[in-house]
Order: C-alpha cells, then sequence, then structure tokens
C-alpha cells in the first residue's frame, strides 16, 4: 500500500516535473515542441501553472480526469455554439486520447504536453464564448456597440473548473447572459442535426416563372410541401396522389407560418421572396446561425430595466421594459448605399413638430441637383434657406449655377407640416452618426415587405405610441396633449426624465421567446464576411 502511494506519487512528479521543464523553457524551445498545435495563452499558462505548484490539471495517475473527457468532448461539440473545433486543438489532443482509450499508458513529456493544450484550449474557448472570436473591428460593416471588456476571470475559471469538476459550468457560465443566446444555441444543435440527414446532392433549387396562388397546379407544389415538410412549418397529413401538385389549403397554412417566420408578408403566395427563402439549405441557416451568435458575444451583459431595440434586419424597433416588449413597430432602415449604422447611444428628449435641417449628403446628393433643375423645388417642399445665425437667405439671391456642396455656405430646413420629411415628432438619442427615429409621411411604405428605403435614420410606424410610452412618467402630456404637439406649427422639445439606452443592431438570425426560429435576409450582405472570419484558423490571426 505505502509502495503504491509512492508509486502513483512518482509519476504524477514526474508529470509536474515535465510541466515545469516546458515552463522554463524559452522560446524557440516552446514553438519546436507545440510546432503544429500553437499554444495562444502565454501570460495565462505560467500564472495557471505557477498557482499549483506545476501540478497537471487534466490527469491523474497517467489516467486523464473525467474534466479532461468533458473538455474534449465540448471541443468537439464547438459547433453548437457556431465555433471550429480545430482552434482548440483537437487535431492536436486526439492523438494522445486515441493512445490512451486504446490502453497504452502515456509518458510523463506525452502528459505534460497534452496538459498544456487542454489548458490552453479551455482559455481561448472560454475567452471566444465569453467576447467572440472576431473582432468587430475586423469586419467592414460599422458595428460601433459598446463591447464588454476583456474576462479577467479566465484562469480562475480553469482552477474551478479543473479543481471542482464542473468544466461545463465554468465554460458556460461565460456565455452571453441573454436568453436569446441559448436558445439559439438549441437551434444550432437541431440544424446541425438536420444537416446530417439532409444530403446537399438532395436539396433541389425551386424555381417558378409565376407566383402560385391558392388551388393551382405545378410540378414545384410537390418539393414545397416536402420542403415544409423538413423545417417543420406543415404537419403531415395524407394527400392523394392526384392532388399532390396542387396547391391546397393544408399547404396555404404551412407557407403562411414559413413566411411569418422569415420577415416575409403572410399572404401565402408563393412569389419570388418566398421561393428564395425556402432555397435556403440547412448549411446556409448553419452559417446564419453561427454568425448571429457571434454579433450577440460582442455584445455587453445588460441588466437595464428599459432599453429601446432596433433590429435593422428585421426592419422593427422594440420598446422593452422589465424584459417585457410593451411596443413593437416596423420601421424602415437605410439603403444599401446608405446603411444605418450599428451603434449604442442613450435617448434623452424628444422634438414634436420637428423642423428638419438636410444633412450634408443629402444635401449634395439629393437637394442641391434638385434644386438646379428646379428652382420651385425649395418652395414645393416647404424649405427654407438659412446663413448659420438663422437669417432666411432669398433663393433668388443665390447664383444657383456655381453652387457646389462644397461652397454652399448655407443650410436648407423643412419648416414643420404634414409634410415634413421627419414626420410629426422625432426622438433623440445625440450621436456622431446624426442618426435618431423618426415619424415619416410615407406611410404606404410600411407596407412593403424590404424596407431598406431611407437616408440612414430609423423611421417607425407607431410614433404616437412611442412617445406616450416615453412620456407615461410625466402625467401632464397627456395623450390630447401629445396628439396637439404632433399636430402643431412649431417644434416643441420634451427632455425625458431618464435617459433611455438605445441598441441598433444586426441580426438575420435568432429565435424567439417561443422557440421559433426567426430567419431575415442578410440586406445589407454582411453575413459572408463574418463567416468567413468565423472559419478562419485561429493561427492565422496571430
Amino acid at each position: 500500500m505505502v509502495f503504491l502511494r509512492i508509486e502513483v506519487f512518482s509519476q504524477n512528479q514526474l508529470v509536474t516535473n515535465e510541466i515545469r521543464t516546458i515552463l522554463e523553457g524559452d522560446s524557440t524551445y516552446l514553438n519546436i515542441l507545440f510546432n503544429e498545435s500553437p499554444l495562444y495563452s502565454s501570460t495565462e499558462l505560467p500564472v495557471f501553472y505557477s498557482d499549483r505548484a506545476f501540478e497537471p490539471g487534466w490527469s491523474e495517475n497517467q489516467t486523464f480526469t473525467c474534466n479532461a473527457l468533458e473538455l474534449r468532448l465540448l471541443i468537439q461539440n464547438a459547433a453548437f455554439e457556431g465555433l471550429i473545433p480545430e482552434d482548440y486543438h483537437l487535431v492536436a489532443i486526439n492523438p494522445y486520447f486515441e493512445k490512451y482509450f486504446s490502453g497504452t499508458p502515456l509518458t510523463a513529456h506525452e502528459l505534460a504536453k497534452v496538459d498544456f493544450l487542454l489548458s490552453d484550449a479551455f482559455i481561448v474557448y472560454a475567452s471566444h464564448i465569453y467576447g467572440g472570436k472576431v473582432h468587430p473591428e475586423h469586419i467592414n460593416g460599422s458595428w460601433e456597440i459598446m463591447q464588454k471588456g476583456n474576462e479577467q476571470k479566465v484562469v480562475e475559471k480553469l482552477h474551478l473548473a479543473v479543481s471542482q469538476g464542473n468544466v461545463r459550468t465554468q465554460l458556460f457560465s461565460l456565455q452571453p447572459k441573454f436568453a436569446i443566446y441559448t436558445r439559439m444555441r438549441q437551434s444550432m444543435i437541431k440544424y446541425i442535426g438536420l444537416q446530417k440527414n439532409q444530403s446537399a446532392k438532395n436539396w433541389k433549387t425551386i424555381t417558378i416563372k409565376e407566383p402560385i396562388e391558392l388551388a393551382q397546379a405545378s410540378p414545384e407544389v410537390k418539393i414545397i410541401r416536402e420542403r415544409l415538410l423538413f423545417w417543420g412549418d406543415l404537419k403531415a397529413s395524407p394527400i392523394q396522389s392526384e392532388n399532390v401538385e396542387v396547391y391546397d389549403s393544408l399547404l396555404l397554412n404551412g407557407v403562411k407560418v414559413f413566411q411569418e417566420r422569415n420577415g416575409l408578408k403572410a399572404d401565402g403566395v408563393l412569389g419570388k421572396a418566398t421561393i428564395d427563402a425556402l432555397n435556403k439549405s440547412p448549411l446556409e441557416v448553419i452559417k446564419q446561425i453561427g454568425v448571429n451568435m457571434e454579433r450577440l458575444r460582442w455584445l455587453p451583459d445588460t441588466t437595464v430595466q428599459e432599453m429601446i431595440l432596433v433590429n435593422i434586419a428585421n426592419y422593427a424597433m422594440d420598446f422593452i421594459s422589465k424584459t417585457d416588449t410593451l411596443l413593437h413597430t416596423n420601421a424602415i432602415v437605410g439603403k444599401s448605399y446608405r446603411k444605418t449604422p450599428v451603434f449604442n447611444a442613450a435617448m434623452s428628449y424628444l422634438v414634436f413638430s420637428p423642423t428638419w435641417t438636410v444633412p450634408p449628403t443629402i444635401l449634395k446628393n439629393d437637394v442641391l441637383p434638385s434644386i438646379k433643375k428646379n428652382q420651385n423645388y425649395l418652395a414645393s417642399k416647404n424649405m427654407r434657406i438659412l446663413d448659420y445665425s438663422g437669417k432666411e437667405i432669398n433663393p433668388s439671391e443665390i447664383n444657383w449655377n456655381t453652387v457646389t456642396s462644397k461652397n454652399f455656405k448655407y443650410m436648407i430646413r423643412e419648416d414643420p407640416g404634414a409634410h415634413n420629411s421627419l414626420g410629426k415628432v422625432k426622438f433623440m438619442f445625440p450621436n456622431k452618426h446624426n442618426v435618431y427615429i423618426h415619424d415619416t409621411p410615407a406611410r404606404t411604405l410600411f407596407s412593403k415587405e424590404e424596407r431598406a428605403l431611407s437616408s440612414g435614420c430609423i423611421r417607425i410606424q407607431q410614433p404616437f405610441e412611442l412617445a406616450k410610452l416615453l412620456l407615461a412618467d410625466q402625467p401632464l402630456w397627456t395623450d390630447e396633449l401629445i396628439k396637439k404637439a404632433m399636430e402643431a406649427n412649431k417644434e416643441k422639445s420634451v427632455t425625458l426624465t431618464r435617459k433611455i439606452p438605445v441598441i441598433i443592431l444586426y441580426l438575420t438570425f435568432w429565435t424567439d421567446s417561443k422557440n421559433t426560429d426567426q430567419v431575415r435576409k442578410d440586406i445589407y450582405s454582411r453575413d459572408d464576411e463574418l463567416f468567413d472570419l468565423l472559419q478562419k484558423p485561429l493561427k492565422d490571426y496571430f
């Protein structure tokens, strides 16, 4: 018995000695030793092993601990987070596990080496789960939402994982705190399962020449029915063989469900937008889930009681208070060449019956060219020219033939009114982009499926309802007074009693509170770029 304890001690001590030797080696030695799978945690690893007197974290008596087996399984399933297992030394550690499972003992040097690889994998995986693999500054699209700081407790989490035997708990504690993230992870698992059961060769592209409506027959209807059954939007029911190509009422219900969760007009008409969405394969959806999980990892964890959330890709705005959505309204966002930026700011006031000062880009590209073509343009748009002291300038006093955006020394302002570009109220959260939320006189645009139609600002369909919620803690602002202020011919600013966070983000996939997968078109073509960066091997970043 004494001999056994001495033998165990000596075996563990041999691994400890090897770990210390590796740590005390120079960079050349480390580069040679981990040439095929470089270590990324050069700062954290010495701290971790010094704290535990260089004892191994993942083996005991030449045996891998349950922690080691659990971490390897989590690495193998990194795709559930939208990440790639190879970033976490899977290829490097697998031969050691295979040798171990074959019954061949690992040497002290091998155990020390795999210990480093597993510890490094934990640290890197933890940092990716916490704040993302890709830094937002590496993407072309603007993402200026304040990020979380670097996780300072990764080494502490590693210590707890190996000492308490709860690797999964410690890693998952670093996931975003939003419930939506956990639901999206479950969706990812589901779609990976669907992808395994669906060969890409059998994913036929559906093509139509004209929209298909109820009671019409088409060879494509059979494929559409199968596709909706596959996605779970249609319940299985017996169909007579002679009716398999007929668009019936049961299929209509399935189409509407599919359209609704794809952000399309749920009219049951099988048009181009619906067919394009139906042609999206499980693999494409998996990519979409992955990039949006990464976007969620970029967001700061928040405990604010209320916020205004705009999802550009969903053409929608939500006012959220204490986790309840008090208002959901359709929105119009920036065109593809005047994209609404992704950022956060604090809403502090609103303006009833606003004037509109034409911003530089619109002045250059739209207004000045229109004035040159039509001298009555300003009057027809209820606009005035002002100098920067506020003095009105007569348009006839300006030689428009010589005017350019560079030498135009005035501002053009649209007066309040029924046709003012900002509508009857604007909601202000000062920011460098000069972007805000506002009403619009062009109400018919909200009926369009694709609403990337503005010059960057966000127009909403229910401005009165938002104003009412924002001013609910100011009793003097009754419904009647709000409506009266919205119909006035003079601006009136109202300061809010509290600053409300506004988050403008870009999500093309999420799983809602009813566990329904919501899929949206990538209107700004941003998903592919981020997906490619996520798939880029980690070693290529160093």
